[in-house]
């Protein structure tokens, strides 16, 4: 890491303050999390016993400290246990990993140590940073109009990474190393043709389009509703150039999640996306179960890619063989997985060569943590979608409302989805996550008190 690098995450919390200081709490943190997301660099700065600063934990912990200061009166709000008890799995399942693998593993004369007490503590504090952007969101974005304000510094943050993106896709993604010094991936990778795909400062070509993705879906959340976000420009033009840097950015993965959400909210109901969104999570939920037993047709899925792009499906055909591996190695510790420090990886037998790599998200939380760690964080990740659609069942939302609150079901649902190829996980997941359920939480509530569980009530 440059000495550059490190002064931007040093110089990070005074940016934080002056946020808070100069906006409204809730658009503070916004800002906070996404300015954090969008412009500090890849890497981190570690000591010893303390979580690693870095672009998501700086950020989680600047907003955890401010808002207790500048919203003291919100510290808890109560909600579902079955939520409290999943952050608590999430949190303590690291430190029952660690204690039921003590024992060395020997492959081809490479010698991977066992993890304790320690290491499961280590890990647990890190799981514990991790998920604070759910519990922020979860207090403090409980509202439609908090969801919309999402929505809306989403759209507007897409308007404005999408300069540094066509700055990318036509020099190649050089920002990071202009701004911080070095490469933050593999370069080579981002070559599509005669063009790029735009890393900026995200880590990585997919996870920066990915991001766009996200903006573009928030972008037609306003279009549907006829919302101007900039004056004078239709939500529909803005939608439109969004929708067309995507294009330029050649991920494959991103223009399908795009092309299924928003039609989705232009075309259909709040409760038709809802309901889309309740059937994606369960999807990924149900992922390592179908997988497991070959009820995924891996073979079907390549031969549909090959007829757009003999790249991609090479590299989707490369994932699944290494998922078979991956799993068949997770399958021999089922429950708590084998811990961290590359336990859980393939091994030669003979040379101790790692034979493993590791890209969804799914796959190395089974491998870490077991089932016990991917019930914990993908439940949590998914609770808001099926909070949502249960409350839905019975009540009749409002169209204007009703949109945005899709629009965020739809987004939390794809990043789930996104879980399973790839590693997108971002204090944004969380955060959007946690607000998802604090919705679903705030909307139960108010429907106990007014006694209107049993009938169709009209969200407003």
């Amino acid at each position: 890491m440059s000495s550059t690098a490190a002064l931007a995450f040093a110089f990070w919390p005074f940016v934080a303050l002056v946020l808070y200081s100069t906006l409204p709490a809730r658009r503070a943190t916004m800002w906070n999390f996404l300015g954090a997301q969008m412009f500090l660099p890849t890497g981190a700065i570690k000591f010893p016993v303390i979580v690693p600063f870095d672009k998501a934990s700086i950020p989680t912990l600047c907003a955890i400290v401010l808002l207790l200061v500048w919203r003291p009166d919100a510290r808890s709000v109560p909600g579902s246990k079955f939520a409290n008890f999943l952050l608590f799995c999430y949190v303590i399942a690291p430190i029952a990993t660690s204690l039921l693998n003590t024992d060395a593993i020997v492959n081809g004369g490479v010698l991977l140590p066992g993890v304790g007490i320690y290491d499961g503590l280590s890990a647990a504090e890190t799981a514990l940073v991790a998920v604070l952007p759910f519990v922020i969101g979860r207090v403090f974005f409980r509202e439609t109009s908090d969801v919309a304000n999402i929505l809306r510094a989403l759209a507007f943050a897409g308007l404005i990474y999408s300069v540094l993106m066509l700055i990318e896709i036509r020099l190649s993604p050089q920002l990071h190393y202009w701004v911080y010094g070095y490469y933050s991936s593999d370069f080579e990778q981002s070559a599509r043709g005669d063009s790029y795909r735009p890393i900026v400062f995200m880590g990585n070509g997919l996870l920066a389009t990915f991001f766009l993705m996200t903006t573009a879906v928030s972008a037609a959340a306003f279009w549907r509703n006829k919302v101007k976000l900039i004056p004078s420009v239709p939500a529909s033009v803005l939608l439109g150039y969004l929708s067309f840097v995507l294009i330029l950015c050649r991920s494959l993965g991103s223009l399908v999640y795009a092309a299924t959400a928003i039609p989705l909210l232009r075309f259909t109901s709040a409760r038709t996306c809802v309901r889309v969104s309740a059937i994606f999570a369960l999807l990924a939920l149900a992922y390592p179960l179908l997988r497991s037993q070959d009820f995924v047709p891996t073979e079907g899925i390549v031969s549909l890619t090959k007829q757009v792009s003999e790249e991609r499906s090479r590299s989707i055909e490369f994932r699944f063989i290494n998922e078979d591996k991956l799993l068949h190695r997770a399958s021999q510790r089922p429950l708590f997985g084998w811990g961290r420090f590359s336990r859980s990886r393939v091994y030669d037998e003979e040379s101790g060569r790692d034979l493993s790599v590791t890209d969804g998200r799914w796959i190395i939380t089974m491998g870490q943590f077991g089932l016990f760690g991917f019930v914990a964080e993908f439940g949590l990740l998914s609770l808001g979608v099926f909070s949502l659609f249960n409350i839905w069942r019975k009540a009749k939302p409002g169209a204007e409302a009703g949109t945005y609150v899709a629009a965020l079901s739809l987004l939390v649902a794809l990043n789930i989805v996104d879980l399973l190829p790839n590693a997108s996980v971002t204090p944004l997941t969380f955060l959007l996550s946690g607000s998802l359920l604090g919705h679903a939480e705030a909307i139960a509530s108010r429907l106990k008190s007014c006694g209107t569980n049993k009938i169709r009530h009209r969200i407003t």
